[in-house]
């Protein structure tokens, strides 16, 4: 397996066949409708115009395995320090360490930018995703009760934060 930046002309079609099986299965996104293809090149677009990784794991053959990237926490000048981040592993490969790579390898991506604090929105239910954040040093910042209702049901909104030692030396404005 090999990490990988991703693009929209070779992955935007895998990254949509994950992030819509999600959508499908799961309340690791909270949204109701399958994503298009049109949808994934303004992703991709904001993803470019903020600095913002995309970050895929292929296996020997090129197949799309998982993807991670981050944003904008805030639209607010003082949080330029803070991304939220996203870790994605397509359903036939998880359980098998991929998503932990991709995390890992988000972590050093923002260090090299010089950020300061990765923020994770997770389904408070989804302990796969909360122990992995956990064994990387991640802790639980707060969690917002019934923010979410999917599949017939509240769901609650956990957060998990890492907080990094950059920036060396951090700006106002």
């Amino acid at each position: 397996m090999q990490l990988i930046t991703c693009s929209h002309a070779l992955h935007a079609a895998p990254i949509l066949a994950i992030l819509n099986e999600a959508i499908a299965n799961s309340t690791a996104l909270y949204d109701y409708r399958p994503r298009t293809l049109d949808s994934m090149r303004t992703w991709f677009q904001a993803k470019e115009a903020g600095g913002f990784p995309v970050i895929g794991l292929v296996d020997e053959d090129g197949t799309l395995l998982g993807f991670a990237s981050y944003g904008t926490f805030r639209a607010f000048p003082a949080y330029k320090y803070t991304v939220e981040h996203s870790v994605y592993v397509h359903h036939a490969h998880r359980g098998r360490g991929l998503g932990r790579q991709l995390l890992r390898a988000l972590i050093e991506h923002a260090r090299a930018q010089g950020l300061h604090v990765l923020v994770g929105g997770i389904d408070a239910a989804n302990q796969g995703s909360i122990a992995l954040h956990t064994r990387l040093g991640f802790t639980h910042c707060g969690t917002v009760r019934q923010a979410g209702f999917k599949f017939g049901r509240w769901l609650d909104l956990a957060f998990y934060q890492l907080v990094l030692d950059t920036p060396a030396q951090p700006v106002d404005g």
